[in-house]
Parts: structure tokens; sequence; C-alpha cells
């Protein structure tokens, strides 16, 4: 893969709860997102590929069925050179859906950059990305320190789902600045050198 490629982005929405606020936040991301070249957008909605939630011992081959539904997901993360995390905050933390999509993947987190997109009320989500750093740190991933954080977002955005505010604008550049950068570094490293776990 050439380094002037585009990196490729695997958006991952959390949220799976009906009147979920998340393909608002989620279709403004990917509105940055599509206004560089240097950037290639899937987003792997979890409401929309569910994943089992019962984990095999380790060791055991999953049951019947679950290669089938992982198959609508693992892929598309494997081939990923970043991620972008859309989670709101439930109860101080992340959703069990993106928990559970997080917890059936391993490899495919290794080595690569991880950035997120938090939504919620007072706190935009913010407690809910700090408890992922420390999964994706587990997981072999390097977690971006730029955010995205919609505090009360509601409010935030217009009946046709913009958001006419630069400052957000303008952390949405960081962010992804930063998340190119990385992604670029560890997909060269990779290149020379096997990810070693």
């Amino acid at each position: 893969m050439s380094s002037s490629d585009p990196l490729r982005v695997a958006v991952l929405v959390g949220s799976t709860r009906e009147g979920r606020f998340a393909p608002v936040v989620t279709r403004w991301l990917t509105g940055q997102l599509a206004q560089r070249a240097d950037l290639f957008a899937d987003v792997v909605d979890l409401a929309e590929t569910p994943l089992p939630t019962v984990l095999p011992a380790f060791g055991e081959q999953p049951p019947p069925g679950t290669a089938e539904a992982l198959a609508t997901v693992s892929p598309r993360l494997a081939a990923a050179d970043a991620f972008v995390l859309v989670t709101p905050e439930y109860n101080h933390s992340f959703p069990a859906s993106l928990k559970n999509a997080i917890d059936w993947h391993n490899t495919e987190w290794h080595g690569k950059p991880v950035a997120f997109v938090s939504y919620g009320g007072l706190s935009g989500g913010l407690r809910a990305v700090e408890q992922l750093r420390v999964v994706m740190a587990e997981l072999n991933a390097t977690t971006i320190r730029n955010t995205v954080s919609f505090h009360n977002a509601y409010g935030a955005f217009d009946a046709d789902g913009r958001v006419d505010d630069p400052a957000v604008d303008a952390a949405a550049k960081a962010m992804l600045d930063q998340l190119t950068w990385w992604a670029h570094a560890l997909r060269d490293a990779k290149s020379r050198r096997p990810y070693a776990a």
C-alpha cells in the first residue's frame, strides 16, 4: 500500500439504543471526513451490524452463527488504518454494545490510532472517553489526545443536523490531523516491521 493512498478510517457507532442521537453525530463526523482527500470513512454501525453478546470460553470455537455475524464487522476493522469511536455516555460510562464489539476483537486494534467523538449532557461524554482510553490501551492501540465532545448535544445541532460553531470545526480538524499523523506513522512502521503484541 502506498503512503499516498487515503487512510481507511473505521467509524464505529457505539449506541444501539432506540431513539438514539448517534446518527446525527455520525452524519456530522462523516461530513468532516468527506472534506479530506487523505481519509476514507467506513461507518460500522452496531445497530445495523449486531454482534452476539455471549463470548466463547478461552480456546473454544464460537457457537454456530457467530462467524456470520462477525463477518459483517471484523474484516472492516482489520482493514482500517485508524478508528473513530462515536459514543454517548450512559451512567458515567460507554454503552455495553461498544464494549461488546471491542471485546470480540483483538489484533484488529493492534498498533492503530483511535480517536473519539462523544456526546451527552453536561459532561459531553468525556467520562465515557476516559474509560475507553484505558480499554484501548489494553488492546495495544494508540489513543489520540484531541477529541470532539458535544455537551448538551441535542442543542448543539440544528434541525438539519448541522453545527454552526467554528470551535467545533477547529476541534474536528485538530483531532483528524492528529489521527492522520499517527495512522501514517504506525502504518509505515508496520510495513517495515510487524507489530509485536
